[in-house]
């Protein structure tokens, strides 16, 4: 595996115990985050306070990576995202695109169906 795909695969592995302020730290100043069903979130600090108030709701997030590809720094995964929290377990079929450029990722682009999320949280 390649660096980039090594601090991807590290990042993922975050989410299961997250801590919003380390998961932030592996963007860049500018990075931009974009749940696609969403608006984006530009800048590690709005990133972080973005994660602060999105993983109240969850006791984790175990990312399963089915699939990982990576070329010239970018990073594509293939994932199922079970979100722990609110007494259950909610699956979510996910497809990522991470750029990463001198070991910070610098974007980060999941597509996933909103509905789904929808559906399972009644938001």
């Amino acid at each position: 595996m390649s660096a980039a795909a090594d601090l991807v695969t590290e990042f993922c592995a975050l989410w299961a115990k997250p801590d919003p302020a380390l998961i932030a730290s592996y963007f860049t100043e500018d990075a931009v985050y974009h749940n696609i069903p969403m608006e984006p979130v530009k800048g590690r600090e709005a990133i972080r306070e973005f994660l602060e108030g999105f993983l109240a709701a969850f006791d984790g997030i175990d990312f399963q990576i089915h699939k990982q590809v990576e070329q010239g720094g970018i990073v594509m995964n293939e994932r199922t995202d079970v979100l722990r929290g609110l007494g259950k377990e909610t699956p979510l079929a996910v497809m990522g695109v991470f750029e990463v450029v001198d070991g910070k990722i610098v974007a980060w682009r999941d597509y996933f169906d909103m509905a789904a999320i929808t559906a399972a949280f009644g938001s």
